[in-house]
């Protein structure tokens, strides 16, 4: 059931479009969302449309606003996103981030009142792009994730992404939930009808919840339960899980002034104000040109040579398994389930846009 590529930008575009996004505007948005499902990160692109359709009908997404800057001071900047969807606000303030970086060594800006902007390393992939290393957080708005030892959620997945150019080699790009696994990845097993692995996700008493139906409710409907935090029990550390995402939370949010969503009051029309980080830093403003870039190359040669437990399953380093995925999915297509395009065909018919996924 793939898809070529170039389809599900039009069929996303289409979409947008009929929603009365402003065209450069949806064109970044389909970019990221698109470039999200050749990584191979399904949960972050195409599938979000249904999701987005729900907030913009509940009057919480604003389609028609462009992010502005409002406060800016030598290599740092603050983004209002206005309400609207979180891609152009990321892509801003990242490009923005870099070019205070190329200038001054070292770039920092953050954003607030955006709603979700997709896969994190994709915002950090364009500062590695520009020859420099990125790092991005951003806080959400689906309380899903439990505190260690806590039996109700009070954080969000709330990921980080670092990326840092390399020479011969790709650029290395981390992507990471600071829970055992992001939320939308619960949905795509739920779409795929696949139990989940044991200790993704949580019942009110601690126990594993396998069924990914369940799981879905636990995440989104009931007040119970959630997503472990990175480590999946406190045996297994989810103490350090835990307190990244309260870092996260804090870098994105609270230092933008995005909410934290356990405490957010929530008035009808009101965006989600989540809250975004980017940090890019130049090499060269530490060491002669190059020398970064030899070094990643050479610790990256020593990862990928070091000799694996199973000579079929070769040691990788962040990034390689995004950049195969793309290198395939660019080649045969995006794998779209049918229970999907069912959603998509029903999201396309309330919208009066054209189906292109048959």
């Amino acid at each position: 059931m793939n898809v070529p590529a170039e389809q599900v930008r039009k069929q996303i575009l289409g979409v947008l479009d009929a929603w009365g996004m402003d065209p450069e505007l949806a064109r970044t948005t389909a970019d990221v969302m698109v470039d999200t499902d050749l990584a191979g990160i399904d949960s972050h692109g195409l599938s979000m449309l249904m999701y987005y359709e729900g907030i913009r009908d509940r009057g919480e997404l604003r389609l028609d606003v462009r992010p502005v800057v409002v406060r800016e001071h030598g290599a740092t900047a603050l983004i209002d996103a206005r309400g609207g969807l979180g891609h152009p606000a990321g892509v801003m303030g990242m490009e923005l981030a870099a070019d205070k970086a190329a200038a001054s060594g070292v770039g920092v800006v953050t954003v607030f009142n955006s709603h979700h902007f997709g896969a994190t390393g994709y915002y950090a992939s364009v500062a590695a792009g520009r020859g420099l290393i990125g790092l991005v957080t951003t806080s959400g708005r689906t309380v899903a994730v439990l505190p260690t030892r806590g039996a109700v959620p009070r954080l969000s997945t709330n990921p980080i992404a670092f990326a840092a150019p390399a020479g011969r080699n790709r650029p290395f790009v981390l992507d990471m939930s600071t829970s055992t696994v992001a939320a939308n990845k619960v949905k795509v097993y739920d779409f795929h009808g696949k139990p989940l692995p044991e200790g993704w996700v949580l019942d009110e008493k601690g126990t594993p919840v396998r069924d990914a139906a369940v799981a879905m409710q636990h995440i989104f409907d009931r007040p119970d339960g959630g997503l472990t935090a990175l480590g999946g029990t406190p045996e297994m550390s989810s103490h350090k899980g835990y307190g990244l995402s309260v870092m996260v939370q804090i870098l994105s949010a609270t230092l933008s002034g995005g909410a934290f969503a356990p405490i957010r009051e929530e008035r009808p029309g009101d965006p989600d104000n989540i809250g975004h980080f980017f940090l890019a830093i130049d090499p060269k403003a530490f060491r002669p040109p190059g020398e970064f870039e030899a070094d990643l190359d050479a610790a990256i040669d020593v990862l990928h040579a070091t000799p694996p437990v199973d000579p079929a399953l070769p040691v990788l380093v962040p990034g390689d398994p995004e950049a195969a995925s793309r290198e395939q999915r660019s080649r045969d297509g995006i794998p779209v389930p049918q229970t999907l395009k069912h959603k998509i065909r029903a999201v396309c018919e309330r919208a009066g846009a054209e189906y292109l996924l048959s």
